[in-house]
């Protein structure tokens, strides 16, 4: 059965006396924040997020109902469940990127693997929580709120166009045209490609738009809450990037990976996959080009796609380039109104303020 010293639901209302805070959730349950300085900043987030009716997880003390934390839950489908080598699973949920992990010693575990196995066969909606080392601490079937926002979810992937099969045998020549086109028209390749200068200048351009931790005004970036939410990020650097006049795509990244960081208190992250714009960008040497990564949650300059692939801490990992478009990953249908990308940012917004407020400003400290 669920956690006893666990509530998980909408906030209704934060009210402060003379001992703190008082939180009340739906249902009436209430919980307490002594009257400290972080826990009056913890108390201005979850007023916030009461107010954008997102759910909560509140650990309490079984002894005063008193908060000692407070997470985030996911809104997902169950995409892949696999038994993990220390006899856990490791749980990969459809709209998110993080690899999540039930641990065979937690406590409610038999109960939490029943309900994401059930829910990978099912198609059943849970609200899934982790902690920072991103371990399954709660899972519950998702009851929507009447009143609540909807989280989006991809749709059924569109399979892409296929070449009918009898012009399969002229791919070759379609290529070489192509090639013949680049190499007899050089100024496309001058129009359609950066100089390393400039690239470093939209770099810079969208690292400036990261949170502030403590008030994440929207429509800023949240890059310093590296856990999940990529594929948002990702799309509204696009957005930017399309509105100076340039042409990104995206780069994929699909394995077990492993990525360290100074932005999470585990000093890491597990990701399944990951996701950010490229651009094409000139040399080494005149006649030379390449894609460059644009990612200010793990550089602080433009890379290369072999460099960013080697921080991720899986070697066997797989790159796949897309139009910028493609917004979920794997495919599905595109976000051109930027609805569901601002959905995901202002989740993780959320998210990095949270934390922020229990666990301090990123980067940490006890990260080499």
């Amino acid at each position: 059965m669920p956690n006893e010293n666990a509530i998980v639901g909408r906030i209704v209302r934060v009210e402060r006396d003379e001992r703190g805070h008082t939180v009340e959730l739906q249902g009436g349950r209430r919980a307490r924040l002594d009257a400290t300085r972080e826990n009056a900043a913890l108390a201005r987030v979850l007023e916030g997020l009461g107010a954008r009716r997102r759910p909560v997880y509140l650990e309490v003390d079984p002894a005063g109902d008193t908060v000692r934390r407070v997470l985030l839950p996911v809104v997902s489908r169950v995409e892949a469940v696999r038994a993990l080598d220390d006899g856990g699973l490791e749980v990969r949920l459809e709209v998110a990127q993080a690899r999540l992990a039930i641990r065979r010693d937690a406590p409610d575990a038999a109960e939490m693997e029943r309900l994401v196995l059930d829910a990978e066969q099912t198609g059943r909606v849970l609200l899934v929580t982790a902690d920072e080392a991103q371990n399954v601490v709660d899972v519950r079937v998702f009851t929507p709120d009447p009143e609540g926002p909807v989280p989006p979810f991809p749709g059924d992937a569109e399979p892409p166009p296929r070449v009918p099969w009898a012009l399969e045998p002229l791919r070759w020549l379609v290529d070489f045209l192509r090639d013949l086109w680049y190499w007899l028209w050089p100024w496309r390749w001058w129009r359609g490609c950066i100089s390393k200068a400039r690239a470093q200048q939209v770099f810079d351009a969208m690292a400036a738009t990261t949170c502030d931790p403590l008030t994440v005004p929207p429509p800023c970036i949240p890059f310093l809450y590296p856990d999940d939410g990529c594929w948002a990020r990702a799309h509204e650097m696009c957005r930017l990037m399309l509105g100076m006049h340039l042409t990104p795509r995206k780069v994929w990244i699909d394995g077990s990976l492993h990525t360290p960081t100074k932005n999470n208190p585990s000093c890491f992250v597990n990701w399944g996959w990951h996701v950010a714009p490229t651009l094409c960008v000139r040399g080494p040497g005149f006649f030379r080009r390449r894609r460059m990564v644009i990612d200010p949650a793990l550089f602080t300059a433009p890379v290369t796609e072999a460099t960013w692939k080697s921080v991720q801490g899986d070697p066997n990992a797989t790159l796949t380039d897309t139009d910028w478009t493609q917004f979920w990953h794997g495919g599905g249908p595109d976000d051109a109104a930027y609805t569901n990308t601002n959905y995901y940012l202002d989740v993780y917004r959320d998210a990095l303020q949270l934390r922020a407020a229990q666990q301090g400003t990123p980067p940490y400290a006890n990260c080499p």
